[in-house]
């Protein structure tokens, strides 16, 4: 047998201690859940072992755009009681926030609460980056409750009970009707851009920039390059570590971005 040089060796040493680090990392992580009265922070190797694990298949997984399968618990069956909620919220360590309206999760939607297992590591999102894990919030039949692709939050930290965004930010109410274009628009606003972006310094997320303050997207983009832009980023502009999703028209429809639009205009008025 060959001999190994010296600085091979060096370089499988480091490979197995980065390993045995991520591998340590991983089991230790916990999820911190604070829904009415149930205060707990659920460590990763218990949920494992959990009656209700089970491995279940996705065929079209929203983040990694690809059949997935993992090992999973059904979100109800760590979470004692949301009768009495209003909106579930979902931290992520990358300052992603998804609240999701509590009648979501008592649709025909089913929602999961993926668990990477250390041993088997999911693949990263992105080259070089990290991988959804360690918790991530999967959904078969997401059709049936209308689930957006921003409600799929990963790298869960905290979940969470909350008021209506807007109950709690008084600053992105469009000061118009609650049957106009508008308020229709701060809706839209709430599912789909809210979980990465603030209006007027309002909102849980730290991901993307505020969209009213200092300039607000209907202020500097032409209508025809704005649409284009929320319908495919890279199709108007790229930049290395971008993020934001497009969002197609079985996401977002023509009258909803037409409702979202009429919304940033308002509050354009509003700064």
């Amino acid at each position: 047998m060959p001999a190994i040089s010296i600085s091979r060796f060096m370089t499988l040493v480091v490979v197995l201690l980065c390993t045995q680090l991520h591998l340590a990392q991983a089991a230790d992580a916990v999820l911190e859940v604070r829904v009415g009265k149930q205060q707990q922070t659920l460590a990763l190797t218990d949920l494992l072992k959990h009656p209700a694990l089970r491995t279940i298949s996705i065929p079209a997984d929203v983040s990694y755009k690809k059949p997935m399968q993992y090992r999973a618990l059904p979100l109800l069956s760590i979470l004692r009681d949301i009768s009495q909620v209003d909106t579930l919220q979902f931290k992520a360590a990358d300052g992603f926030v998804a609240n999701i309206p509590a009648l979501s999760f008592r649709g025909g939607a089913e929602a999961w609460l993926a668990i990477e297992v250390p041993q088997t590591p999911w693949p990263a999102l992105k080259e070089g980056g990290p991988s959804a894990g360690p918790f991530y919030l999967v959904w078969l039949a997401p059709e049936k409750s209308h689930i957006t692709q921003e409600q799929w939050p990963y790298q869960i930290a905290v979940i969470s009970d909350v008021t209506p965004l807007h109950s709690r930010y008084p600053q992105i109410k469009p000061n118009a009707a609650v049957d106009s274009a508008a308020w229709r628009g701060m809706q839209v606003y709430a599912t789909q851009c809210a979980s990465c972006h603030r209006i007027n310094g309002g909102g849980d997320a730290a991901v993307g920039p505020d969209l009213n303050r200092p300039a607000n997207p209907t202020e500097y983009f032409h209508d025809t390059y704005l649409r284009k832009y929320l319908r495919d980023p890279a199709a108007v502009r790229s930049w290395p570590g971008m993020t934001m999703p497009g969002f197609a028209d079985g996401v977002m429809s023509e009258a909803q971005m037409d409702d979202l639009l009429a919304y940033l205009r308002q509050m354009a008025l509003q700064k």
